[in-house]
This record gives C-alpha cells, structure tokens and sequence, in this order.
C-alpha cells in the first residue's frame, strides 16, 4: 500500500485543482533524457537502472518513481511507502527542479511543503487497515 503522489505541471498561480479549467492539459515535464539527468542530479541517491521506475529509500520510507517510457515526459507518480515526515524533502526537491506541483492523489488537491495532513492521513489509514500500530 502506499500514498500515491504525482507531480505535474500548473500554473504558478494555481495553488487548488479547484482552480483549473476541466479541460486543462498540463505541459509535459520534458524529454525522458532531460527528466532523468534531472531525477539524477536531484536524487542521486535513486537507483534508475529501470529508466522507467526508479527507486529512492531512506531510513524509514521509500519512494518509487514512475516515470514511464513516454517521451516525452507527462507526468510522474510517486508511490510512498514508510514513515517519516523526511520523505517530503526530496519530493518537493524533485518537483522544483521540474517545476512541478505536487497533488495529492488520496486528498485530491495539491500539497505544499511543510504540509504533512496527507501523509499523515493516509499512515493512519494504512495502519488501521493493515491492523499496525494496535
């Protein structure tokens, strides 16, 4: 299970999906070879031997990038998986160097940084599913 976050284009202005337009079709985040020298530069600690699903860990949690063989880029999922607030770091690192938003895929809305509700919400979701933490 894990807390689903994608990181697309917007408008600077945007701060709410409420915002935009139904019809709107973000740009896409660049060639796959400019995406991946950036998730590269960025994160060098992932391991990008799948060009199309990267992995990043940290102590506590784990990040997997879903960055798709599309060329060029549209999107990327991020599938967070762990705990700790320190996972939050290098998703919106990643997203500024790509000039990205990051939505919320649980919440439905976009997410800033320094806001954990999301992350938080679905770590108490997950443990009362999976019956952890009783």
């Amino acid at each position: 299970m894990s807390w689903d976050v994608l990181l697309v284009r917007l408008p600077g202005e945007v701060t709410s999906v409420s915002q935009m337009a139904h019809d709107y079709q973000p740009a896409p985040l660049g060639p796959r070879h400019d995406v991946l020298a950036t998730v590269a530069g960025v994160l060098p600690g992932a391991d990008l031997s799948d060009p199309a699903w990267g992995v990043l860990s940290g102590p506590t949690w784990s990040v997997e990038l879903s960055i798709g063989a599309a060329d060029p880029v549209d999107s990327m999922m991020l599938h967070i998986r762990g705990a700790g607030d320190e996972v939050l770091t290098p998703v919106f690192e990643l997203a500024g160097a790509l000039g990205c938003k990051v939505f919320d895929c649980s919440a439905g809305d976009l997410i800033t940084p320094g806001g954990t509700s999301g992350w938080h919400g679905f770590q108490r979701f997950r443990d009362r599913v999976t019956g952890e933490g009783r």
